[in-house]
């Protein structure tokens, strides 16, 4: 699948990327007035971070207690209970004088819940769309967020200006009930894609499936730490320009846009392994240059480059499907976003704690060096991967068919449902 005329006929797929369209610009909305009312209230570079980007350290909790659901409850109910628990999650939020560690409760358990939906929504897209056409799938959603990040960001910026951050989240409750209706109206009821019941123990022997061999962790890696690290300078944008804050994100997504549309529609397939190492080196380079402390203009610039960069995740999420059982994708797909998220969150965590000791252009200076050491070990570690699979007597790590008594088959994956 090569053409989006192609990729928007496929029945179901539309819809689906209206109803996330709906969560991406309630997440963004959400997310930038409640930095914002954090901000306000307490004056704290790392509080302010950690509202916006705290949640995705909760998900790692999440994945070891939720994550098997992905393969094995009923992707459309699964999306619009979320959908919903979000709504009211965020309504909560906007309560007036809500503490501010009730605030962080509430992120924290939105956080939680938020573990199971990436892996669904990855999942289920692998259902709807024959497998050629995943890349570009994946690219159209990046790309939608991107634009709705910029839309969003815009939006919530201007919003910021005239209401209330707490109008502004009531506002983006109201986005995730239309995004729950969205999925329940737009989407067919599908049966889970694995038998069994999800459980603790059944999220932890997939999870240590999944990172038995040595090539897919270095993919896990190549997609979690790099980005996560970025993340925690994008993370103190509130704090490093208050007042042009919803700019930066906007150019930030701008710049991810671009990639993905690079990536997903413009690169040739057999170009696009070679593109990972010198895009998540493009991700990061341009925050060395925040040592410099530049103005709003030069800063948006940078941001817009770096963020290009972002188009390395469909790279390396396109190797790890390569790699994976069809009944396994959503938890692979889950395990990389709820890794990514925890890793973002760690990174606005980390990046908050500098800037505080410091200053915010400091701290993105560091987290990005840190970013770029990162893509060259991992760079090098697997080249050192591909010469020993190249040996003679070797042969290529690949992932074994689950157990019976785990996560038995359920056939075939259906191919581009028409």
């Amino acid at each position: 699948m090569r053409s989006y005329r192609t990729l928007f006929r496929t029945p179901e797929f539309t819809p689906f990327l209206l109803s996330f369209a709906a969560h991406a610009a309630a997440q963004t909305i959400g997310g930038l007035a409640l930095g914002t009312l954090v901000f306000r209230a307490t004056g704290s570079p790392l509080l302010s971070a950690v509202s916006m980007f705290g949640p995705q350290l909760a998900q790692l909790l999440g994945a070891t207690f939720l994550l098997s659901g992905a393969d094995r409850l009923p992707p459309r109910a699964i999306l619009s209970g979320l959908a919903l628990a979000f709504a009211a999650g965020t309504a909560v939020l906007a309560l007036p004088g809500l503490p501010v560690a009730a605030v962080f409760a509430v992120v924290l358990a939105q956080g939680l819940i938020a573990s199971l939906g990436g892996g669904v929504r990855a999942g289920l897209l692998n259902e709807i769309l024959p497998k050629d056409g995943y890349v570009l799938g994946r690219s159209v959603f990046n790309m939608l967020w991107g634009l709705m990040q910029v839309a969003g960001f815009a939006t919530g910026g201007a919003l910021l200006a005239l209401l209330t951050p707490r109008t502004c989240l009531l506002l983006a409750a109201a986005l995730y009930v239309l995004s729950a209706l969205g999925t329940r109206l737009g989407l067919t009821a599908r049966p889970p894609r694995s038998a069994g019941r999800p459980s603790v123990s059944a999220t932890w022997r997939t999870n240590a499936l999944l990172w038995s061999s040595r090539p897919r962790r270095l993919t896990y890696l190549g997609l979690w730490i790099p980005n996560g690290l970025v993340v925690g300078c994008d993370s103190l944008f509130v704090s490093y320009a208050p007042g042009a804050a919803g700019t930066l994100f906007a150019c930030g997504a701008l710049g991810m846009f671009v990639g993905d549309v690079t990536v997903g529609r413009l690169v040739p397939p057999a170009v696009r392994p070679r593109l990972a190492v010198p895009l998540r080196l493009l991700l990061a380079a341009p925050y060395l240059f925040f040592v410099l402390q530049p103005g709003v203009v030069v800063a948006a610039v940078a941001t817009a480059v770096a963020s290009v960069g972002y188009g390395a995740s469909l790279v390396l999420q396109e190797r790890l499907m390569s790699l994976t059982p069809d009944d396994l994708a959503g938890q692979a797909l889950g395990l990389h976003f709820v890794g990514m998220s925890t890793l973002q969150g760690v990174g606005a965590a980390l990046a908050g704690t500098v800037a505080q000791l410091t200053s915010p252009a400091t701290a993105m200076t560091l987290l990005a060096a840190a970013s770029v050491t990162v893509t060259l070990t991992l760079a090098a570690l697997g080249r050192q991967e591909e010469r020993q699979q190249a040996a003679p007597g070797t042969r290529p790590d690949v992932l074994p068919e689950p157990a019976a008594t785990d996560t038995p088959r359920r056939g075939a994956r259906r191919e581009g449902a028409q």
